[in-house]
């Protein structure tokens, strides 16, 4: 990444969107005055989130279509994103993630369930069009940012959404689908989870190469989180298109930890013109946190199998409550910050960019990065770091577009 000569800073401040608009130096200005040029880039700048698990939060509380609408356009103290929080953090993309999680591959209504929180997403859209609007390219995400609305693209969280038909992967690209994740917790019909030891397949299945060139086909973005190892140089051999890690951090800073993604695959997701989108969450983005962690909930089940209670118990709420206030490990958004950081310098500028996994990684988040309305503090990191307001824009959402039009391009060959 490039640095560019300072100027005063009284101009540094104003942040003239001018057309001969002066670059800077962030890295020789305070704090304060990186968090203030920080909020006023995410509100002059489309920024797009790959990933958020919103829509099976909302399928958890009851918020179903049978139930009441979720109320997204109101602040809240639960969750990790909605309007308000949104609008102040400057997120104008937030990807929604159609979440099947690995037990509805055994019990069955895994596409069901797909068409379900789809569904919703739509309702949300529907009930709130002064706000909201659902976006099925780059092009619709500038048009939606360009009315001051915030944009709903979507995404499937596990082929097992697909069940064993393949035509349900053009099923769901007509239903709106952007990407989709290939496994999740356990080997599915498509290929090896990361979290599964099982190595069912040995990396892709015969019919998980049929759905990759399926998705290659329809322009449908393949999502090599959650996969492993091998499953990943399996789609890199098969895909035509780039392919992208849309939730997922560089492994470097987590030994041994498969769901992040290593040097190696970060190298070949850069030679296929991809890009990593590096999430949050801090077993993800720090070893000691992920050791603690690991430490804690290891110690409360063993509290409550001696005292013979389960996480309903009244008892074993307040203890959990209580230990984890007092034993709850920390990590801060500059983690975050030096992941990007990292991919950068391997990789290039071209091919990283922001992927959170709100609400879906629990109270796991950084101090300063708890919330939807905080990324300016990571872009202040960024800016810390050197980066410029050319690469700012390129982590944000220009890589994204290039790779999403990319794969839409090799659908079209």
């Amino acid at each position: 990444m490039k640095k560019i000569l300072p100027i005063v800073v009284s101009l540094v401040l104003s942040f003239s969107c001018s057309e001969k608009e002066k670059e800077v130096d962030y890295s020789l200005l305070s704090d304060e005055e990186r968090l203030e040029m920080a909020k006023e880039f995410t509100k002059n700048t489309i920024l797009v989130d790959g990933h958020m698990d919103l829509p099976f939060r909302m399928y958890n509380m009851g918020n179903t279509m049978t139930g009441e609408v979720y109320d997204f356009i109101n602040k809240s103290d639960q969750g990790n994103i909605d309007y308000v929080r949104a609008k102040e953090g400057g997120m104008d993309a937030p990807f929604m993630a159609i979440y099947i999680p690995a037990g509805y591959q055994e019990k069955g209504g895994a596409k069901d369930l797909a068409d379900t929180l789809i569904m919703m997403v739509e309702r949300l859209a529907n009930t709130w069009p002064e706000q909201l609007a659902l976006a099925k390219s780059p092009k619709e995400i500038e048009d939606n940012f360009s009315k001051g609305l915030l944009s709903l693209p979507m995404g499937i969280e596990n082929a097992a959404a697909i069940e064993d038909k393949l035509e349900n992967v053009e099923y769901f690209y007509n239903k709106g689908i952007r990407y989709m994740t290939l496994t999740h917790g356990k080997d599915n019909l498509v290929g090896d989870s990361s979290y599964d030891d099982s190595e069912t397949h040995g990396g892709l299945s015969e019919f998980g190469k049929e759905v990759v060139k399926e998705m290659n086909r329809l322009g449908m973005i393949i999502d090599v989180s959650h996969i492993t190892d091998k499953t990943f140089f399996d789609v890199a051999e098969v895909s035509d298109a780039p392919i992208v890690a849309t939730h997922s951090s560089a492994r470097k800073f987590t030994p041994g930890f498969e769901r992040n993604v290593s040097d190696e695959i970060i190298k070949k997701i850069a030679e296929k013109d991809g890009m990593v989108m590096i999430t949050f969450g801090g077993s993800f983005v720090d070893q000691a946190f992920s050791e603690k962690n690991t430490e804690n909930r290891a110690h409360i089940q063993s509290w409550m199998e001696e005292n013979k209670l389960d996480r309903r118990d009244s008892a074993a709420i307040e203890y959990i409550k209580t230990y984890m206030a007092e034993n709850k490990p920390t990590v801060h958004v500059s983690k975050v910050a030096e992941h990007i950081d990292y991919v950068a310098k391997m990789v290039g500028i071209d091919h990283v960019g922001l992927g959170s996994d709100f609400d879906g990684v629990g109270d796991t988040l950084p101090d300063g990065l708890k919330d939807a309305s905080m990324y300016p503090n990571l872009i202040a990191e960024l800016m810390r770091l050197g980066y410029s307001k050319e690469d700012l824009e390129k982590i944000c959402y220009k890589n994204f577009f290039r790779v999403w039009n990319a794969v839409e391009a090799a659908a079209k060959r």
